[in-house]
C-alpha cells in the first residue's frame, strides 16, 4: 500500500511566494530543482533484510559495531615481532626469535629483551611487543636468530591497534546511505547478518500520445515505438525502484484521468511523458491540475523546456507527480537533473549532486545565453588531458545521440557560444545511464 495522504503538508504556492522573481514561463533550472526539493517529504517505511540483499538499499538506521575492530592489537605486516626498547640508534640489534604467531594462532608465550616472535599479517601482538619489522628487512642469523638494521624501523612501525578502525559503540554506517559492496563487507566483518532498510520506492510511469506504438505492434504511418518507457524502466532499475509499468494511455480524458489515479492510488510517484506542452490534445495537464497540487513550467533550458511537477490525490492517496516532455533525450535529461535527485531524496537518501569534471572543449559549440543546455558529449583524454566534444547534431529526439555520448555537457546560463579551447562542465555517465 502506499502512503496515506498527508493531513498538512507545504502547498507549490507556499513555497513559491517566497521566491524572488518566480515565473511559472521562464523558471531557471536551479530554481526548479530547489521548489522540488523544499517541497518533496521522504517517505518513511523500513524492513529488515538479510545483507546479502542490501546492495544499493538506502540504510534506514546508522549502523553501530558491536565490536572493536580490529579486536586486538595486531601485525600489519609478515616479519617479526618485538619490543621497541630494544632498538639501538647507533648499531644494529640482534634478536633470538623464540616462536611464531598465525593469525587465528596467537603467540602464548613471554618475549623479553632481546627476543622477538616471527608474525604474519593480522597475527595478535604478542604481550610485551609493539614493533614489527617486514620480513624482507630483517637479516637472518641462522635458524634462530635475525638482525635489525639499523635507521630502517622505529618504534610503533607495523602494529595495528585494537579499535583502530572501528571502536565498539561508534557508528560504522550512517542512515541515509546507498549500500555499496564493501559496505556489505563491512557489516559482515562486524557480525551483522541484517539490516534496516527503507522500503523500496513504488514509481508507477506511462507514456501518452495516439501515434505511440509498444514493441511487437505495426507501424502506420505517422506512429513510432514508445522507446521512453523503457528508458524510464532503465533509470528507475539503476535507482533500485518498484516499477509499475503502465504502457502507452491514448489522447483521451478518461483514459487519461483514469491511468492517472491508478497510479496514485498504487505509487508513491508517478511518472508521465508526453502532453505536459501547449497542444490541442494535451489533456494531461486539465487532469493533473483537477487531481491536486500542481506546477506547470517552462524551464530555461534545452532540451526539454516543458514539465510538470506536484502533488496529486485519489482515493486517499497521495503520490507525486513528475510531468515529463514526450521527446526522448528531453525525457533522459529532465529525469537526471531534476527526477532522479527527487526519488533519492523520497527514498531517504543522503546522496550528493551529480558530480561534474572541468574539461576542455574540442571544439566550438552553439548556445544561446540565458538559459542552462545539456548537451550529449564524449569524453577522452588527449596528451594527458581531457576533452569533450559533443556527439553531433543535438535534436531532442535524437535518442542515438545519448547512446554514443559517454557525459553529458552542462552548459551554464551566463554562457553564451563555446570556443575550442574554452572549459566547460562535464557529468560522466559512468554508474549513471
Amino acid at each position: 500500500m502506499t502512503n496515506p495522504m498527508p493531513e498538512a503538508m507545504r502547498t507549490l504556492s507556499d513555497i513559491t511566494r517566497g521566491l524572488s522573481g518566480y515565473n511559472p514561463n521562464g523558471l531557471p533550472v536551479e530554481q526548479a530543482q530547489k521548489i522540488i526539493r523544499d517541497f518533496i517529504v521522504p517517505v518513511h517505511s523500513v524492513e529488515k533484510i538479510a545483507i546479502r540483499s542490501a546492495l544499493q538499499r538506502v540504510l534506514a538506521e546508522d549502523i553501530v559495531s558491536p565490536i572493536d575492530v580490529p579486536a586486538h592489537d595486531n601485525s600489519a605486516m609478515d616479519g617479526y615481532a618485538f619490543r621497541s626498547s630494544d632498538l639501538d640508534g647507533l648499531k644494529p640489534v640482534a634478536l633470538r626469535v623464540v616462536g611464531s604467531a598465525y593469525a587465528g594462532q596467537a603467540f602464548s608465550g613471554s618475549v623479553g629483551t632481546g627476543e622477538c616472535v616471527k608474525i604474519m599479517t593480522g597475527a595478535v601482538m604478542p604481550e610485551g611487543c609493539d614493533t614489527v619489522i617486514q620480513q624482507e628487512l630483517a637479516e637472518a642469523n641462522g635458524k634462530d636468530q635475525i638482525t635489525v638494521p639499523i635507521g630502517l624501523i622505529k618504534a610503533g612501525d607495523n602494529r595495528r591497534f585494537r579499535g583502530e578502525d572501528l571502536s565498539a559503540g561508534k557508528p560504522a554506517l550512517y542512515k541515509g546511505r546507498i549500500i555499496r559492496p564493501a559496505d556489505i563487507g563491512l557489516m559482515a566483518s562486524l557480525g551483522i547478518a541484517e539490516v534496516p532498510v527503507q522500503r523500496r520506492l513504488r514509481v508507477a510511469f506511462f507514456s501518452t500520445g495516439d501515434e505511440l506504438r509498444s514493441l511487437g505492434e505495426p507501424l502506420e504511418t505517422g506512429s513510432v515505438y514508445d522507446s521512453n518507457r523503457y528508458t524510464l524502466f532503465g533509470m528507475l532499475t539503476r535507482l533500485g525502484c518498484d516499477i509499475i509499468d503502465m504502457g502507452v494511455v491514448k489522447d483521451d480524458p478518461a483514459l487519461l484521468e483514469a491511468a492517472v489515479r491508478e497510479a496514485c492510488e498504487n505509487a508513491d510517484a508517478v511518472i508521465t511523458s508526453g502532453g505536459v506542452s501547449v497542444g490541442a490534445a494535451d489533456y494531461t495537464k486539465q487532469i493533473m491540475a483537477r487531481l491536486g497540487d500542481m506546477a506547470f513550467w517552462q524551464i530555461g533550458m534545452r532540451p526539454g523546456r516543458p514539465m510538470a511537477f506536484g502533488r496529486i490525490n485519489s482515493g486517499g492517496k497521495s503520490a507525486y507527480l513528475f510531468g515529463l516532455p514526450g521527446n526522448p533525450v528531453a525525457v533522459m535529461v529532465t529525469f537526471y537533473f531534476f527526477v532522479r535527485d527527487a526519488l533519492l531524496h523520497m527514498m531517504g537518501a543522503s546522496a550528493s549532486p551529480l558530480p561534474q569534471m572541468r574539461v576542455t572543449s574540442a571544439s566550438a559549440i552553439g548556445k544561446k545565453s540565458g538559459r542552462t543546455e545539456y548537451q550529449r558529449g564524449i569524453l577522452f583524454q588527449e596528451e594527458r588531458e581531457w576533452k569533450v566534444r559533443i556527439t553531433g547534431s543535438q535534436g531532442s529526439g535524437i535518442l542515438r545521440s545519448m547512446s554514443e555520448a559517454n557525459c553529458m555537457v552542462i552548459l551554464h546560463p551566463e554562457q553564451g557560444d563555446i570556443e575550442a579551447g574554452d572549459t566547460v562542465d562535464v557529468v560522466l555517465f559512468e554508474g549513471l545511464v
